[in-house]
């Protein structure tokens, strides 16, 4: 007597098998490749602090692209993220500057409040302001940084000057609101504006900018709670892992020449500005676009006039 197969149900059994093989193997790819994700980003992390450690400043910069495309995280978190992981690195780098008294307390009480205020005032404007459009101002800014590390800063012993406070007030307005708004620290305009406008020595405005910068990305992230969603356990861990980068740059500091890697760095700046501009064209396309179909776009909203 032979015996009949139910075909159908042979092929939907194999079906089902092959399904839960693919579903096992998928998962398992998956957590592999988001446990290298995390990995890579923690390294990340670690260069980002040595760069702090090895530059002084201006390394907190690459915080924002290593988060958007090295992490894949949305633009306004990896914002919000790079102005807290800012201010607490800034802010590890105040000590050693405090014990060689290189901080102003007096300029820094004046200036920071300023542009703590300009940095929440920028924090709150960036809801007006797509995710996209924030990375393109973002790599201007990148931009321009790299041209002031390119150019260098001549070390001078300063001399008294009377305090402009019209000037102070617009400048920490105005580099705030940039902080806010982009999420650096903007150490390469407030240096200038301190020696310029104080008439601080270069040693003593790189340290008070320290506590400045270390202040306002303080009130920028406390700008961005409540408008993004924060996941804290990753921030106080890449915040803490960038700490150890910090104290391992502070030691091969002594080993590398401060102006050729400036220089080197300002370099990786430019190509790192030029990605992220075009990673972000579309925002320009699409505007194009626009006005070829269009023609400019107006909006009139007619008053309501009361019954």
């Amino acid at each position: 007597m032979i015996k009949n197969f139910d075909l159908d149900h042979d092929k939907r059994e194999s079906f089902n098998l092959s399904l839960i093989l693919i579903k096992f193997i998928y998962k398992d790819l998956y957590y592999t490749l988001y446990k290298g994700e995390i990995i890579m980003g923690y390294l990340f992390a670690v260069i980002i602090g040595m760069s702090l450690g090895l530059l002084g400043g201006g390394g907190s910069i690459l915080t924002v692209p290593v988060l958007v495309y090295g992490m894949e995280m949305d633009a306004k978190v990896s914002i919000a993220l790079s102005l807290a992981i800012v201010a607490i690195t800034s802010l590890i780098g105040v000590f050693s500057h405090f014990k060689a008294k290189n901080v102003d307390i007096k300029i820094a009480l004046i200036f920071g409040p300023i542009a703590m205020a300009g940095t929440f005032l920028g924090a709150k404007l960036s809801v007006f302001l797509s995710g996209q459009v924030q990375l393109i101002i973002f790599s201007v800014i990148m931009l321009v940084a790299s041209i002031f590390m390119i150019k260098g800063r001549k070390e001078t012993d300063g001399e008294k000057k009377e305090l402009n406070y019209l000037f102070i007030i617009l400048e920490g307005l105005v580099v705030g609101i940039i902080t806010g708004i982009v999420g650096v620290g903007g150490g390469f305009l407030i240096v200038p504006a301190l020696v310029l406008l104080t008439g601080l020595p270069m040693k003593r405005a790189i340290g008070t900018s320290l506590v400045i910068i270390s202040a306002k990305s303080f009130s920028g992230f406390a700008g961005y709670v409540g408008v993004v969603e924060i996941p804290w356990t990753f921030l106080l861990t890449f915040s803490a892992v960038s700490g150890v980068g910090i104290l391992i740059g502070s030691y091969l500091v002594k080993f590398v020449s401060q102006e050729k890697l400036k220089k080197a760095f300002a370099i990786f700046l430019i190509f790192m500005g030029i990605f992220i501009l075009y990673k972000n064209k579309n925002v320009f396309l699409e505007d194009k676009v626009t006005l070829m179909n269009h023609g400019p776009v107006y909006t009139f909203q007619a008053p309501s006039h009361a019954a």
